[in-house]
């Protein structure tokens, strides 16, 4: 990408920027700023206020139920099996019945 917007500055500072509107005059243009300044701040808001809304309100509306279940440090839950790169070293793991050794 680097590469194709040095090339394209390239031509573009040899051939120069052409017109293909044909707008010449400043009064048929419209200023970004503040027409589509505040349009682009009030739909940044309008993103915003809902996101906010539900991350400080209901944080755990759209979490996992299995995050409520109380942990119980001496117990691996038998459900959870790791991925199949890691299995080996499970395996290991697994085959010590005692954890002091």
């Amino acid at each position: 990408i680097a590469g194709l917007t040095l090339i394209h500055l390239t031509f573009l500072h040899e051939s120069g920027s052409n017109n293909p509107l044909g707008i010449v005059s400043n009064c048929d243009k419209i200023s970004f700023h503040p027409y589509f300044s505040l349009k682009d701040i009030l739909g940044f808001v309008l993103m915003l206020l809902p996101l906010t809304t539900l991350a400080l309100f209901s944080p755990n509306l759209l979490g996992d139920p299995e995050n409520f279940t109380p942990a119980n440090p001496l117990v691996t839950p038998p459900h959870i099996k790791p991925e199949w790169y890691f299995l080996f070293a499970y395996a290991i793991l697994r085959s010590i019945p005692n954890k002091l050794g």
